[in-house]
């Protein structure tokens, strides 16, 4: 297909269930039809500003409206902004403000989010789809025709917000033809077919979701089973009860079903195919066995320029190969050339620390379409010719990729720079451990110390000594690994789009009223640390003037629905 809207007209006049949402379904004939009311009404609300398309922004649950609207910007040749409802009010005023938004869908259980002026818009251009008036103003649209003309292939189609999980979101430009391209191409890696079932839990601001599974399914007519969001007590129960062949996920996704019972249908249910990102390998084998399905684990960016496959014969823990003939390396942030192949030891461990460096498309920069309005966040991605990712990895003498973590998880201990993803996927080997990210916390002294979070399985305990005791078991765990602090909450914070959010954990650190134990020297024992053992330990920074390093005080992370 040309553009997504290519992929969008051809559902026209298609009799096959497209979207079935609590109860409703509605056929993908009747998708074209009720995105063509929105983008009728859409035109009589706003005119088109001068040098640049109509921006609808969205901030709604994944309900019916949201799928709709996504199709009325592509009949209208308007960019479809999501916005992620995880984030505060301000945030959210900004990221509004920041991507030009003309028009904006709501809804009640959402609405205050956007109360105020800071986002720039009048209150007439801030709609409700729960509201009378809102359907009063749909109603003289019910039936009409697509609009005529259609957006060409450079016409944006998308600003889709990144998860923010290492910094401010960005809004990554999606254009028309993109977005049609790699449709057609993820219908094969999605293995998606007019008989699949669909099932959509992943929210539809982010292009994870749109991209596998919305766009795959409309570009063969699929059926779309939608929920509002993503929930591990109900994930099973849903898969049986609409025949769900297909999922996507992201993140902490996986492990979270896995945390619940297993259902005995589960094994013979419906579910062939799992397709995401950022799973354990653990989790991928243990939820493949579990439903009985294949889980294909990819690495690639909202950004698009590359993708890197697991194919057969791809090692344990790692990423695979680039897709088509993309020239993807591993270079060195500082220098910009690349960094050595990396070597192991007879238990898997990275023996050359210098071997870890920032993925790199090489001559791919002119496929990055870019970040709207955000000419400092380009200058970090386009380098001359070369596309840099902002994640870390290394390659083995083979040629296989392996992530090492984002371009803030450096960590520099004793002098000694590593990074995060070696030791999570270690902690992550004890049983007790839902999620653990690890990231660096300042030494009172010099550099950095190790601090981890963990989230156990449900109705687990962490005793400090077996703790100790299992990490030095553990062969490939390196010396200046072992976590000086370990805080243990209810449930690690995350991003919208399910990826853990290390910033309110990093900036904490350990002055929270979570429990926190400390490693006791060079020991393998672990104990708490209590206030007394806080304050003597806070005071070194003090004697040692980096007070001004010393972390924000936070509470209890905030459980996760």
């Amino acid at each position: 297909m040309e553009t997504f809207t290519d992929v969008l007209l051809a559902r026209r006049g298609d009799p096959k269930v497209g979207l079935r949402f609590e109860g409703r379904d509605w056929t993908w004939d009747e998708v074209v039809s009720e995105s063509a009311c929105r983008a009728a009404a859409l035109e009589s609300i706003v005119t088109a500003p001068a040098g640049r398309q109509r921006h609808v922004g969205v901030l709604l649950d994944n309900v019916p409206d949201f799928v709709f609207w996504i199709g009325a910007g592509a009949l209208a040749g308007a960019v479809v902004v999501g916005i992620n409802a995880s984030r505060g009010g301000p945030e959210i005023a900004h990221d509004i403000a920041h991507a030009d938004v003309d028009l904006l869908l709501t809804e009640n259980r959402l609405a205050h989010l956007v109360h105020g002026e800071e986002h720039g818009l009048a209150e007439e251009r801030i709609l409700n789809v729960d509201s009378d008036s809102y359907a009063e103003l749909l109603a003289p649209f019910r039936g009409v025709e697509p609009p005529a003309a259609t957006p060409s292939p450079e016409q944006l189609a998308l600003l889709l917000f990144s998860s923010g999980s290492t910094g401010a979101p960005k809004a990554v430009v999606v254009g028309q033809g993109r977005l049609g391209r790699l449709i057609d191409v993820l219908v094969d890696r999605t293995q998606m077919r007019r008989d699949s079932v669909a099932y959509l839990c992943m929210p539809l601001f982010h292009g994870n979701a749109l991209m596998l599974n919305l766009g795959t399914a409309m570009r063969v007519g699929a059926t779309v089973a939608m929920v509002r969001k993503f929930s591990a007590s109900r994930f099973g129960d849903d898969i049986h009860r609409y025949g769900a062949t297909f999922v996507n996920y992201v993140g902490r996704a996986l492990s979270y079903v896995l945390s619940r019972p297993e259902d005995p249908r589960d094994r013979t249910g419906t579910l062939e195919l799992a397709f995401g990102t950022e799973a354990s390998e653990a989790d991928v084998a243990r939820f493949a066995e579990r439903f009985g399905c294949t889980v294909i684990e990819g690495y690639g960016l909202s950004e698009g320029v590359f993708r890197i496959n697991r194919t057969p014969g791809t090692p344990p823990g790692s990423l695979g190969l680039p897709a088509g003939d993309a020239d993807v390396r591993i270079l060195d942030e500082a220098t910009g050339h690349e960094c050595p192949r990396a070597r192991f030891d007879a238990t898997g461990r990275l023996t050359n620390p210098e071997a870890v460096g920032q993925i790199v498309a090489v001559g791919a920069a002119g496929m990055f379409e870019g970040y709207y309005k955000n000419p400092g966040a380009m200058a970090d991605r386009v380098r001359g010719d070369d596309f840099w990712s902002g994640d870390l990895g290394y390659r083995d003498a083979d040629g296989y990729f392996y992530f090492a973590g984002r371009s803030s998880d450096w960590l520099r201990v004793d002098s000694e720079n590593f990074s995060a993803a070696p030791i999570e996927r270690i902690l992550q080997r004890h049983p007790a451990v839902l999620s653990a990210p690890v990231f660096a916390v300042p030494d009172p002294v010099t550099g950095d110390q190790v601090m981890c979070v963990l989230e156990l399985s449900p109705g687990a305990h962490l005793d400090g000594r077996q703790f100790g005791s299992f990490l030095a078991a553990q062969p490939d765990m390196g010396d200046k690994w072992w976590p000086r602090f370990v805080r243990i909450v209810e449930r690690i914070p995350l991003t919208g789009s399910n990826k853990v959010n290390k910033a309110p954990l990093r900036s904490a650190a350990w002055r929270t009223d979570d429990p926190v134990l400390v490693r006791v020297g060079r020991t393998s024992e672990y104990v708490p640390f209590g206030e007394d053992a806080r304050d003597r330990y806070e005071a070194e920074f003090v004697a040692h003037g980096r007070a001004g390093l010393l972390p924000a005080r936070s509470v209890a992370a905030t459980p996760v629905a």
